[in-house]
C-alpha cells in the first residue's frame, strides 16, 4: 500500500504529497519487519511449547492441527515482502525455506486427518472434538421419532423428553 501512495497522494497532501509517500514507505517497512519479527518470535515460542508433546506422539489428532498451517501462511507471505520491501535475496530464500516446511507441514496434517477419520477418532460420535465436555452427559434411546437415537441431558437434572 506505502508503495503506491506516490501515485496515490496529492500534490498537497500533508503539505508535500511525494515527501510524505516517502515518510509513510518507510515506516511501514520498519513497523512491518517489527511485526514480522514478532510472528517469527511467536512461531518459535509455539513450536516449542508443542515439542514435548510432538516428539512424543502423545498429542492425539484433533481438526484445531490445522492452525499449525493457516497463521503461518501470513508470516510466509510477510517474509517475502520483507524481503521485497527491503530488496534482500537472503530473506527471500528464507521465504522459500518457510514455503517448503509449511507445504510439508500441511500435507502431514491432510494425512494425519485423513487418518485420524478411517481409524474413527474424528467425526465419530464421542470421538475427537465430540466428548463429553461441560456438563453434559450422553443418556442412550429415546424412541421420539426426530432423535437419531441419543439425547443429552444436564447432570444437574434431566430434560424433559417432550420437544
Amino acid at each position: 500500500m506505502a508503495s503506491n501512495a506516490q501515485r496515490a497522494f496529492p500534490e498537497d497532501f500533508m503539505g508535500d504529497g511525494p515527501t510524505a509517500a516517502i515518510i509513510l514507505k518507510v515506516v511501514g517497512s520498519f513497523v512491518g519487519v517489527w511485526l514480522w519479527g514478532l510472528a517469527v518470535w511467536f512461531l518459535f515460542v509455539s513450536v516449542g511449547a508443542h515439542w514435548s508433546c510432538m516428539s512424543k506422539a502423545r498429542m492425539p489428532f484433533a481438526v484445531t492441527w490445522y492452525s499449525f498451517v493457516f497463521p503461518n501462511t501470513a508470516l510466509v507471505t510477510a517474509t517475502f515482502d520483507v524481503g521485497k520491501a527491503f530488496g534482500s535475496k537472503a530473506i527471500q530464500v528464507v521465504g522459500c525455506v518457510l514455503t517448503v516446511i509449511l507445504v510439508m507441514v500441511w500435507i502431514f496434517v491432510f494425512v494425519m486427518m485423513i487418518r485420524a477419520i478411517v481409524l474413527k477418532q474424528i467425526l465419530w460420535p464421542q470421538k475427537g472434538e465430540d466428548k463429553d465436555e461441560g456438563g453434559w452427559k450422553t443418556t442412550v434411546k429415546s424412541d421420539h421419532p426426530q432423535n437419531d437415537g441419543f439425547t443429552q441431558n444436564r447432570q444437574d437434572g434431566p430434560v424433559p423428553d417432550e420437544v
